[in-house]
């Protein structure tokens, strides 16, 4: 059972939609925490941190084996808490983030400004990782990454305005100059990407965290820890 921690409802049915579609045999474990993106937006990420272990444990204790974090405002925090938590804990946009690290020039597309830090922080990481460097041994020789922050488009999703905010940031996407690849920083932008124009690759990240933490789901599960429950 892979647990889903989501700060909207609107992922519930995306997921298990995905999850219908490619992995049939996994149990998926909901759990929608509003509470903690409206918190961290208004105190910062770490504010949240000992709110979100909670959540996270009481998924285990209710038979999860896999975290899979789907608000890439808290998805730092989240993978932070994976040893308090006692399994593997995936935030969904790494995946996503990790083909970005292999460009050049990397456009972040965000409705929520606390989004962009963690979104672009996390492309760095992933790129020195991919150049075989640690943090603290100097700058990675990865890509040049710019945000944009959507105006107005996150009111529209508060407001239950879907076709609004998926069309705002198809537009800001396609408003873009150079890029070799444009990322949408968070879940909820994945539809946008079929309203899209541009001919440069637009990436999105709910099929390729869920992929991920199936991978991490099984790899747990052959590990002896994992195997003995």
């Amino acid at each position: 059972m892979i647990a889903l921690l989501h700060t909207s409802p609107v992922h519930v049915p995306v997921f298990d939609a995905l999850r219908d579609r490619d992995h049939p045999d996994v149990e998926l474990l909901h759990t929608v925490r509003v509470d903690l993106l409206e918190r961290a937006v208004d105190e910062g990420p770490d504010a949240v941190a000992p709110a979100l272990v909670d959540a996270l444990v009481d998924a285990v204790g209710r038979g999860a084996t896999s975290v899979l974090c789907t608000c890439s405002t808290l998805g730092a925090i989240a993978e932070a808490s994976a040893v308090a938590v006692g399994v593997p804990v995936l935030r969904v946009d790494r995946p996503m983030a990790a083909v970005a690290a292999g460009r050049r020039r990397v456009a972040v597309v965000a409705a929520l400004a606390s989004t962009v830090e963690p979104t672009v922080a996390l492309i760095h990481e992933e790129a020195r990782a991919r150049a075989g460097q640690q943090d603290g041994l100097g700058p990675a020789q990865g890509p040049d990454v710019h945000a944009v922050v959507v105006d107005g488009a996150w009111e529209r999703f508060l407001a239950g305005d879907r076709k609004g905010y998926l069309d705002a940031v198809a537009a800001a996407v396609d408003a873009l100059g150079d890029a070799d690849v444009i990322v949408l920083a968070q879940a909820s932008m994945a539809d946008a990407v079929e309203r899209t124009r541009t001919p440069v690759p637009v990436l999105s990240s709910p099929r390729s965290g869920l992929q991920g933490a199936v991978a991490a789901l099984r790899a747990h599960q052959r590990s002896p820890r994992g195997s003995t429950g």
